[in-house]
C-alpha cells in the first residue's frame, strides 16, 4: 500500500511540475526578446497613423485566421503547388488586407530579436490588439484637436 501512495505522490508532483513549466504566460516574450512587443506596437501605430483603416484590417486578418482552423497564421501562407492558401480564397479576395504590415512586423521583430523567435500567429494576435488601441488613440487625438 505504501508503494502505491509513493507512486501516486510522484505522479501528482510530476503532473504539477509539467503543467507549471509549460503553461502559457503573458510575459513569455519579455524574457526571450524584451523589445518584441514594443516593436510590434511601433509598426502597427505607424501603419494605422498612415492609414486609419489599417487598424480594422489587422483586426480582421486575425479574425479570419482564427475562424477557419484556429489561430495558426495559415492565412499568411502564400499559395503554391502544394498549398491551397486561405490568402487567395474567394472570401478573402479583394477583402483581406494588411499582409504587408504583418510582413514588416515580422522582419523588424526578427531583426530586433536577432533571430526569428516570435511566431506569426502571435504577431497576428498582438497586431490585432495593438491596432484597436492605436485606432482608439488616433480617434481621441483627432477629437481633442477638433475641440481646440
Amino acid at each position: 500500500m505504501d508503494s502505491r501512495r509513493f507512486i501516486l505522490l510522484q505522479l501528482v508532483v510530476l503532473w504539477s511540475l509539467a503543467t507549471t513549466a509549460f503553461s502559457l504566460s503573458p510575459y513569455y516574450y519579455q524574457n526571450i526578446c524584451p523589445q518584441a512587443l514594443p516593436t510590434i506596437r511601433k509598426v502597427v501605430e505607424a501603419a494605422v497613423y498612415k492609414e486609419r483603416r489599417m487598424g480594422a484590417s489587422l483586426l480582421r486578418l486575425h479574425f479570419h485566421d482564427c475562424f477557419v482552423n484556429g489561430c495558426d497564421a495559415s492565412l499568411l501562407l502564400d499559395p503554391s503547388p502544394t498549398i491551397d492558401s486561405e490568402k487567395n480564397s474567394r472570401a478573402n479576395q479583394n477583402s483581406a488586407r494588411g499582409f504587408e504590415v504583418i510582413d514588416a512586423i515580422k522582419a523588424e521583430v526578427d531583426q530586433i530579436c536577432g533571430r526569428p523567435v516570435v511566431s506569426c500567429a502571435d504577431i497576428l494576435a498582438v497586431a490585432a490588439r495593438d491596432s484597436v488601441v492605436a485606432v482608439r488613440s488616433f480617434t481621441l487625438v483627432t477629437i481633442l484637436l477638433n475641440l481646440t
